[in-house]
């Protein structure tokens, strides 16, 4: 019998930011229809803002709490290999995004747990011993497709691009048909843009 050999999908997400979430939730279901061999990646709001001028505190805020789940996921790799980041991307994503749970140290724990892993890795919450890690895996993403976007960035082989942002997530057929339509235009040549406004929130569910 003859098996095809899944392709390979590189996806940088951070775990907070809902549109990459729903992004990865519509790549998993493309990807149980397609044979991919989705291959988790960081990537960091945090990072991805530095510098930035003229934003409130609070947004200062929320940047530094965003990077708290981002370095437990790098604690994670670091400690067990990249192959642990998609099952604790989904407990953490479904901890902040569903039940909108708090980023806080007993959250990290608890998805920690719930993913096999050790819960103590939580502690690399409020510390900068993984940001050098998660410093490079930003930059191996946002590299590939230009530091004007956010997350997620997917690529498939030469081909990357920042999105989908889609609310909500398309199941089944129109799963496959949209990823489609995402890899041809992504990878036509000379291509860059296509937006409009967007008109809903973020539909989790």
């Amino acid at each position: 019998m003859r098996h095809d050999t899944p392709t390979p999908v590189d996806f940088w997400f951070d775990p907070t930011c809902p549109w990459a979430w729903m992004a990865s939730r519509w790549l998993l279901d493309v990807a149980r229809q397609r044979s991919l061999d989705v291959r988790w990646h960081l990537m960091s709001l945090t990072v991805l803002n530095e510098g930035r001028t003229g934003l409130p505190e609070r947004w200062h805020r929320d940047l530094a709490v965003r990077m708290e789940p981002v370095r437990v996921c790098a604690a994670a790799e670091q400690t067990y290999g990249p192959q642990v980041l998609g099952g604790l991307y989904t407990e953490l994503g479904t901890r902040f995004h569903l039940e909108q749970a708090p980023k806080e140290h007993a959250t990290y724990a608890a998805a920690l747990g719930a993913a096999g892993l050790d819960p103590a890795l939580a502690d690399a919450a409020r510390t900068d011993v993984y940001d050098d890690a998660v410093r490079a895996s930003h930059h191996d993403g946002i590299g590939r497709v230009g530091s004007d976007v956010g997350t997620p960035v997917i690529a498939v082989g030469d081909v990357a691009f920042f999105g989908p942002v889609v609310s909500p997530a398309p199941r089944g057929e129109a799963a496959t048909r949209l990823w489609d339509g995402v890899l041809a235009v992504a990878a036509t040549d000379g291509f860059f843009e296509l937006k409009r406004t967007r008109t809903r929130r973020p539909i989790l569910t």
